[in-house]
């Protein structure tokens, strides 16, 4: 882990489903180090602080207010500091210029939110496992 760092950024704006994900990774232990971000732009000045160590996944919404989830996408991709972070977009957009886009803009994984709770939580934990435990980014 991280010290005083922050392993997973979680990008939504709707509080019930910024709930269920925490909940989701609390079940795993995985939830310690998690910050919300509750907008695109929110999300973006979590990152203007050069100094704090960069989170090792970040879970993006694509319908956010401010920003959407698209362009945050398309800003970190760019950047040198942030261009390696995983961003697993998790949204309820199932639309396919959604998906194509998101991959052309750099995404890693593009999970369409289960509306049954348990296979929510099982998604995000298994996301949480997956890019915390098992995926080794560059030094």
């Amino acid at each position: 882990m991280q010290p005083d760092g922050v392993e997973i950024l979680l990008v939504e704006d709707n509080a019930n489903d910024a709930e269920l994900t925490l909940r989701a990774l609390k079940q795993r232990n995985l939830a310690n180090h998690v910050h919300v971000c509750r907008d695109g732009a929110e999300a973006m000045d979590f990152f203007s602080d050069g100094a704090r160590p960069v989170p090792k996944v970040v879970l993006l919404d694509l319908k956010l207010p401010k920003l959407d989830g698209l362009e945050v996408l398309r800003r970190l991709k760019q950047q040198g500091r942030t261009k390696s972070i995983p961003i697993v977009v998790l949204t309820s957009s199932s639309e396919e210029p959604d998906i194509e886009r998101a991959y052309a803009l750099g995404a890693n994984s593009y999970i369409v939110k289960p509306v049954d709770f348990e296979a929510f939580a099982r998604a995000v934990s298994d996301v949480g496992l997956y890019w915390l435990l098992l995926n080794q980014p560059p030094q």
